[in-house]
Parts: C-alpha cells; structure tokens; sequence
C-alpha cells in the first residue's frame, strides 16, 4: 500500500470515531431530554419532581468529565434553541432557563462533568459511581438553590422550594445511576 493510501486509512478512521463520538453526545443529551419528560408537578413548590438529574448523573458517569459536559452543554443549547427537551412543566426555552429551575439547568454540565471526572479518577466500582454521583448532586444543588435564592430572595424559601420535598428521591436516582453505572462497567469488562 503505498503512502498516501495509508494515510487515507487512518484520516477515515479519525473521522469514523470522531463521528462515533459526536453520535455519543448527541445521543447523551437526547436521553437526558427523555428523563426530562417523567415530570411529577408538586403543588407547593415551583421545581417539579423529574428524572433528569438520573439522566446527567447516568450521563457524566458513563461517558466522563469531557463528553459528559458536552452533551449537557449541548442539552442546553437545544433547550435555549427552543427544542422541546427541558421537562414539560414550565415555560420552555429560555424562560425555564431564568425561572425558578434555571439554576439547576444551568449546573448540568458541570454536575455530569464533576461525576465523570471522580468517575474516571479510579476504579469503577459502585462505591465510586455513588460517591461522584453524591458529590455532583451537591454541586447541582448549589447552583439550583443559589438561583431559587436569588428569585426568592429568601434562603428559607428556596430550600422549602428546592431541596426537602427532593432529597429521597435524589438518594433513590444516586444509587440507581451509580447500580446502572458499575454494572455497565463490569459487562463493558467481562467482553474484553
């Protein structure tokens, strides 16, 4: 084969697994849009109860730190386009963006990011998936609550509206993302 026929064969392959990786992300944020539609309204909070922090935990778990923040920055940037992907409960687009979930939205990416990145740092094992996925929720309940402050312009008010009504079902989507995370790793190492 001579050289350029070679060369030809390693750009094709760059581009397969680059597309391969885009694909991914892509894909990523679609899924976290999908948890985003199993939304549960609560009538004495503005913040509805929804399956989207299990998504971007499952999300920066599996893909880690730098594809897991894409395919939440680029979740937002489908939201903020006005694509239907932010739970159905609220104003959509960029308005939900502003009103009282903005800041957890906002946060997404750094939380899968965050996960993906404590993830990656060792074994991966469910004891590290659940401690990533406990640390990430803490950094999305801090931009969340941070937000819900500054609308409220009350702390008391925004952990009324943002955090107690949330904090078992947060364990329940910890624990299953962290299951779903070490499991998909012990079969992704039993193939090889």
């Amino acid at each position: 084969m001579t050289r350029s026929a070679t060369q030809l064969l390693r750009d094709n392959d760059r581009i397969l697994a680059a597309a391969g990786q885009i694909a991914v992300v892509v894909g990523a944020s679609f899924f976290v849009a999908l948890c985003a539609r199993v939304t549960l309204p609560l009538p004495f909070t503005p913040v509805p109860l929804t399956l989207q922090n299990f998504g971007v935990l499952l999300v920066g778990l599996l893909l880690g730190a730098r594809r897991g923040f894409a395919a939440l920055a680029l979740y937002l940037a489908e939201g903020m386009m006005g694509l239907p992907v932010f739970s159905p409960i609220g104003p959509g687009g960029m308005a939900q963006l502003i009103g009282p979930t903005g800041g957890f939205l906002l946060a997404y990416p750094f939380v899968a990011g965050l996960a993906g990145l404590i993830m990656e740092s060792g074994k991966r094992n469910f004891a590290r998936a659940a401690t990533a996925a406990l640390l990430a929720e803490i950094v999305l309940f801090a931009g969340g609550l941070a937000w819900l402050g500054i609308l409220t312009h009350s702390f008391a008010l925004a952990l009324r509206f943002g955090l107690y009504w949330f904090v078992f079902a947060e364990i329940i989507k910890i624990m299953s993302a962290a299951a779903v995370a070490s499991g998909w790793e012990r079969l992704r190492r039993s193939q090889e």
